[in-house]
């Protein structure tokens, strides 16, 4: 049983939503099952599965940092947004986007950067598309120059359907690409590429990239060199709760395996210049709390659970951090994917505006590095959030 003691009112609540039994597994730090997911996205009463979560998190989190929240200072570079693949939910495979392909050099790459080496930032996220023109060796260029220019600059890069690509386009072993991108200067992995691993939603989707085995396999590798990456789950597909459960369930399994995932990223899909809005139905705000709270209480091996802003929108991500999440992202520089999709939320944050939005919800803003190694602690203190979160919640759900 915890030291950690529940919330004033949560056994009453859960016995009134019918998840006392789900509560006493929380409390008592016993895992999850498949069923118990499943009920928590099926349950009406968001209220108890945040607050669940919410206690999942505090005490994941470790004495004295019940109340921390996560930044980085980072930006995002996309070398080229040309793509193979034409997966129906990416604006990439977009015939009109295609009209508006690039790929950048080196140096292009190097100037981006100094853009966002000028600001301070520690974290450089690069993923594009797969382009048969940006090989190994292309990427290896780019990251012995950028360790070269920008030894300070942590350079998390490569999703795994881009190390299949590579892997696939010079006929090597994904370890093999993977030891020549740590050799030139990768230092971890970010999570995108897993969408959800079911396959028939793979199928109507058109997505024949990394199906959910070899996106773990690689991400096994990478985490036995030592790497540390993400991952990730993309709703609004077609998905049902008991896909999004059995994607939570393998990641879970993985971890348990090879212990490098550091944070889950539940991600939704923006449908701008695709062609698959008819048919299937986009994620409320009520379903990306739920995917937030039910990955905090499933994914027990997982430290860290992001309300992503840049998806979520601002104030959505802000109500997020009472649903178990304890990292907001960063600053980003310029996000290019998802507002190629439509996403309507800023292009970047500034790291006081950063500070402002997690204070402002009741949490102490801290500062990181990738490995999530702190580097600062915000002065700004947390501040009492008076209203209820019944009101908080009827708010956002209401818009």
């Amino acid at each position: 049983m915890s030291s950690l003691s529940f919330p004033a009112g949560i056994s009453e609540l859960a016995v009134d939503s019918g998840l006392q039994d789900i509560a006493e597994k929380v409390y008592a730090g016993q895992r999850l099952t498949r069923e118990d997911a499943i009920r928590l996205y099926q349950s009406d009463d968001l209220l108890t599965v945040g607050a669940l979560a919410e206690y999942a998190r505090r005490r994941t989190a470790g004495a004295g940092k019940e109340r921390y929240v996560y930044y980085i200072h980072n930006m995002h570079l996309n070398p080229t947004n040309f793509c193979v693949e034409t997966c129906r939910f990416c604006s990439y495979a977009n015939p009109a986007e295609r009209g508006r392909a690039y790929t950048w050099s080196v140096d292009q790459v190097l100037a981006e950067a100094g853009k966002g080496a000028a600001l301070g930032i520690n974290e450089i996220h690069m993923v594009g598309g797969l382009n048969p023109a940006c090989d190994l060796a292309y990427y290896e260029d780019i990251l012995r120059a950028m360790r070269a220019k920008y030894p300070q600059i942590h350079m998390k890069a490569f999703t795994a359907v881009e190390i299949e690509y590579l892997a696939n386009l010079e006929g090597l072993s994904y370890e093999a690409v993977l030891k020549r991108l740590v050799e030139a200067g990768l230092g971890s992995m970010p999570g995108g590429g897993a969408e959800i691993f079911d396959d028939q939603v793979r199928e109507r989707m058109a997505v024949k990239k990394t199906p959910g085995p070899v996106y773990l396999e690689i991400h096994g590798i990478a985490h036995g060199l030592g790497l540390k990456s993400n991952a990730t789950m993309l709703t609004g597909i077609g998905e049902s709760i008991e896909n999004k459960v059995d994607h939570m369930l393998m990641l879970r399994g993985q971890q348990d395996l090879s212990g490098g995932f550091q944070c889950f990223i539940p991600l939704k899909c923006y449908y701008e210049g695709t062609d698959i809005e008819a048919e299937v139905k986009e994620p409320t705000a009520a379903d990306l709390l739920k995917d937030v709270a039910v990955s905090r209480l499933l994914l027990d091996n997982f430290p860290h659970i992001k309300a992503y802003w840049i998806q979520l929108g601002v104030e959505l991500a802000q109500l997020a951090l009472s649903f178990g999440a304890d990292d907001m992202d960063g600053t980003i520089g310029e996000e290019k994917i998802t507002h190629a999709a439509g996403a309507k939320t800023p292009l970047q944050l500034a790291k006081e505006r950063m500070e402002e939005l997690i204070s402002t919800s009741g949490y102490q803003a801290v500062e990181r590095d990738t490995i999530y190694n702190i580097k600062a602690v915000a002065c700004t203190e947390p501040r009492l959030v008076e209203t209820p979160m019944s009101e908080r919640l009827s708010a956002i759900l209401a818009v």
